[in-house]
């Protein structure tokens, strides 16, 4: 397989337009289109569907995708090693949303100082997308929150954060824990299912026999501050994603107890690829900034 063409569809693909992805590519459009059929042939499947407004990704586009993902990232890789010492080259760093505007500022300045040769490039999805983009090799590295155990796939805990209540208001003085047997009082704002949090909370109430109050789903957590703020219910959020928002003096937190609820954020990358020098400084650069970000926001 010619791996330019196979990079050319990629980007059509992504980009869903054919003349977009030839600005992207400093190509002409009608020698893309070329290419890409040249591919379409050579696997002898329809890859791209054309529309009057674009490109649609057929099935055996998709499935393409996720193979070309992982192909490009190993020649990537590939030439990385052949380049020796220097660390240079490309790599993938997936970021859940919880954490993603603390950490995208910090981490780009501090890659730009120690590794000027190498390209970073930041990814936001939910932990569980985290994992499965790790396994198709589509990101190098991945922070995570209470990861499953996935074959192919190895973790390091970097921080233990405590789940609250949130609330609206700021009370006179400090409250106590909230036991987690009073939490079906109060009306929750959570993301959806698969979100780690949701996932956490809805199985430890499973097993102290709770039936929770949901209100509202939102999967932002930026928005369910806001919501919570403006009195629409609590939320259950750690208290450095509440500190570092610009809601938090609007805000009451009181951490669960009996039992107390911890969220457990790792550093994940692939157990099967040898990794690299530059994967490996990368990941190195992720763990000071967590544990730096983390002393700055704790109490």
């Amino acid at each position: 397989m010619n791996l330019k063409r196979l990079e050319y569809f990629m980007r059509v693909a992504e980009l869903g337009s054919f003349s977009q992805a030839a600005l992207m590519l400093n190509i002409a459009q009608s020698a893309l289109s070329r290419q890409v059929r040249a591919l379409e042939e050579e696997l002898g499947t329809r890859l791209l569907e054309r529309t009057g407004r674009g490109v649609l990704v057929t099935e055996a586009g998709r499935r393409l995708l996720e193979h070309g993902t992982g192909i490009l990232q190993q020649v990537e890789r590939a030439r990385e090693d052949m380049r020796g010492g220097e660390l240079a080259g490309r790599v993938v760093v997936g970021i859940p949303p919880s954490i993603g505007r603390q950490l995208t500022l910090p981490l780009v300045a501090a890659f730009q100082q120690r590794l000027p040769h190498a390209r970073l490039a930041i990814v936001e999805g939910l932990s569980t997308h985290i994992s499965e983009w790790l396994a198709t090799g589509r990101v190098d590295i991945g922070l995570v929150h209470n990861p499953d155990p996935l074959q192919g796939i190895a973790t390091t805990p970097l921080l233990d954060e405590v789940l609250c209540l949130v609330s609206p208001g700021k009370p006179d003085g400090a409250l106590p824990p909230l036991p987690l047997n009073a939490l079906p009082q109060h009306a929750l704002i959570v993301p959806d299912g698969a979100h780690t949090i949701r996932k956490l909370v809805e199985a430890q109430a499973a097993l102290s026999g709770l039936k929770l109050n949901i209100a509202w789903e939102v999967a932002s957590v930026p928005s369910i501050i806001d919501l919570v703020s403006a009195g629409y219910g609590h939320g259950v959020l750690s208290a450095e994603a509440v500190r570092v928002s610009a809601r938090a003096a609007e805000l009451t937190i009181r951490p669960l107890c009996d039992p107390q609820l911890t969220s457990v954020l790792c550093l994940a990358v692939s157990s099967q690829k040898r990794r690299t020098p530059l994967v490996a400084e990368a990941a190195a650069l992720l763990k000071q900034l967590v544990a730096e970000l983390h002393a700055v926001t704790a109490p």
